[in-house]
């Protein structure tokens, strides 16, 4: 029965009837209808016929054309080769016949439970398609992206988000390699800049600095006919000219770096500085981490540090967005790992022989939020003897315990380089890889899960280079390690039931909520890694590991978007439920109620979750010959 038979339109001022008002009150808490201001809400309401459908039924393109949106019950919508497509519940809505137009093979949608659907005709559906850009835009994009547009939105842009090319100077001095040092000094004093471009012909082969000329000048007592090219920062960071100017943030905060040559189309046409970015600002991150280096004492970065969370809050307040806030506060975790290294160095004395600091798991992938507990190790050259064996323990446990200090808790796994099984020379490191990928036990498992996330923190970084050589040689072709590794990227599914309905923690402190990294961003990850691993792939960081398969036809380029699209949905949600753990003055944690999102954020969420449950199929299907 059409509730256009009973009710004409209500205007804002009439009184409208029990039923319609519920009918009302329904779509006013369902995308995309939530977006209708009353009046054409109301309206909408008014034009709707409620339909009635027992389990079993099957819905074909003639029944009715225009709109239906689940009120009850739910609804599976399959292709022509009866693959389920969509499971549709409570507040969703589908549209048959423009789903058969997008499918070749056509559409059925079947009753699974029997459902009430509230219809839209077509012809009005369309009207307010035509007059209202959020409800067509909602209609217009795939699950994908929706959660690409929620990251476009999700706040508004930020200054640092801009090009470097609108803040660089353009206007460069530049000499010729073998012009002497005291000609160029006298230029730099002239032009009254702090760097100059050594270019051979078109190509940047280094730059100067002030810093430069007294380092390696003044204070080397080098004679001022000394050649250009002898005293210049050959290996040269760069950025190309679309670089947002976050992206220069991050150069300068990994890199401790002050000038970034601009390049546009491989040619120099301009130089960005920390004075670009502000460096006054309290709130900076490229100040927050100059101070770290400049601490003597592990008390000095702890105070810097507590301080962190507040400035999270004004970040994402401003406009950054999740994976760059993750990326900062990584490039922090850094700053403070490096200042604690070179802080034991000054106690302890020179290292006896090279090593390398690296970091696993969120920080390898540059990936951390707040809470991060520690997940690293020392990777040591082969030249190491049992002489050096005091040096680098007690190195090791002077930063483990500093970082402890200062707000990077002791991993709980006791993956750290104070362990000594997390304190090799390179050879051990290769001969445990290589045992883990032979004997893939659970325990091995689980330390892959987190070592083969291995970046180079600090020292020699052709130590971690070599170990993750051996890491992608020793996994790539292993079809019973890579079996393991993906039976425990199924472990963790995504938590929702078979009506798309959220699975949360039924009791204990955390009743009703569910965890968004163990349940969804870790999923991610291993399944990520796991490819990453199949394929030889060097990247760490999730996006880059995405692309790359993406690039290499390893994974299908609408899988590798909608992973992307799904990890950046998570993120998001898992930074804002921590801004507001912050705010409420709460530990921060990964817990979250989804009763507490709005509609279209929850619907978002299932979306994610969706990714990842057909992600983990995939997995499933891909590398089932290795499971038994």
């Amino acid at each position: 029965m059409s509730s256009a038979d009973q009710h004409e339109p209500a205007s804002g001022s009439r009184a409208i009837s029990p039923e319609l008002q519920s009918l009302v009150d329904f779509l006013g808490q369902t995308l995309p209808f939530n977006e209708l201001d009353p009046d054409t809400l109301r309206a909408s309401a008014a034009d709707m016929e409620v339909i009635y459908h027992r389990q079993g039924e099957r819905l074909v393109t003639g029944d009715g054309s225009g709109l239906r949106v689940v009120r009850s019950g739910a609804i599976d919508l399959r292709d022509g080769q009866n693959k389920l497509l969509d499971r549709l519940g409570e507040g969703e809505s589908f549209h048959l016949e423009r789903l058969n137009q997008a499918h070749s093979e056509g559409v059925t949608a079947t009753v699974i439970e029997d459902t009430l659907l509230y219809h839209l005709p077509n012809h009005r559906y369309l009207a307010l398609r035509e007059a209202h850009r959020d409800f067509d835009r909602y209609f217009h994009t795939q699950r994908s992206r929706r959660l690409r547009r929620a990251a476009r939105y999700e706040s508004q842009p930020h200054a640092m988000t801009q090009a470097v090319a609108s803040v660089m100077t353009s206007d460069l001095l530049t000499v010729r390699p073998d012009t002497p040092i005291s000609e160029t000094a006298r230029a730099m004093t002239a032009r009254r800049v702090s760097s100059v471009f050594v270019m051979d012909g078109e190509t940047l082969a280094g730059i100067v600095t002030d810093r430069d000329l007294r380092e390696r000048v003044l204070a080397a007592d080098r004679s001022p006919e000394t050649a250009t090219r002898d005293i210049m920062t050959a290996d040269v960071r760069w950025l190309q000219a679309e670089a947002s100017l976050f992206e220069a943030l991050l150069t300068m905060t990994r890199y401790g770096c002050h000038h970034l040559p601009v390049l546009r189309d491989n040619k120099l046409c301009g130089v960005v500085t920390t004075s670009d970015l502000m460096l006054a600002r309290q709130d900076d991150p490229v100040f927050l981490v100059q101070h770290i280096y400049r601490q003597e004492e592990v008390a000095g970065i702890q105070s810097l540090l507590q301080g962190v969370p507040n400035l999270m809050v004004q970040w994402v307040n401003t406009g950054i967005r999740a994976r760059q806030v993750s990326r900062v506060l990584t490039a922090i975790s850094d700053a403070v790992t490096v200042r604690l290294l070179q802080i034991a160095e000054a106690r302890l004395g020179p290292p006896p022989v090279p090593y390398c600091w690296a970091g696993f798991g969120s920080q390898g992938r540059q990936e951390q939020l707040l809470g991060a507990d520690q997940d690293n190790g020392l990777i040591i050259d082969n030249s190491m003897g049992e002489e050096h064996a005091d040096y680098f323990q007690r190195l090791a446990q002077s930063v483990c315990d500093g970082l402890d200090t200062c707000g990077y808790p002791y991993c709980n796994g006791n993956v750290m380089a104070m362990n000594p099984e997390w304190r090799l020379p390179l050879a051990q490191w290769q001969e445990k890889v290589r045992s883990w990928t032979r004997t893939p036990t659970p325990d091995a498992v689980m330390r892959v899960s987190i070592f083969f996330d291995l970046r180079a923190i600090h020292g020699d970084a052709s130590l971690c280079e070599q170990l993750q050589q051996t890491m992608l040689s020793a996994s790539s072709d292993n079809t019973i390690f890579l079996a393991a590794l993906a039976q425990n990227a199924l472990d963790n599914p995504a938590p929702l039931g078979i009506f798309r309905r959220f699975v949360v923690d039924r009791d204990g402190q955390h009743r009703d909520s569910l965890d968004l990294k163990k349940h969804g961003v870790m999923p991610i990850t291993d399944i990520v890694r796991l490819h990453a691993l199949g394929h030889r792939v060097a990247a760490v960081n999730t996006d880059e590991r995405l692309l790359a398969l993406e690039q290499a036809g390893a994974l299908a380029k609408v899988d590798a978007r909608n992973l992307t699209d799904a990890l950046h949905c998570l993120q998001r949600l898992r930074l804002q439920n921590h801004v507001e753990q912050q705010l409420r003055g709460e530990k921060v944690s990964n817990f979250l109620n989804p009763r507490n999102l709005s509609k279209m954020a929850r619907e978002q969420l299932r979306d994610a979750f969706s990714i990842i449950h057909d992600a983990q199929a995939g997995v499933r299907l891909r590398f089932r010959q290795g499971m038994g």
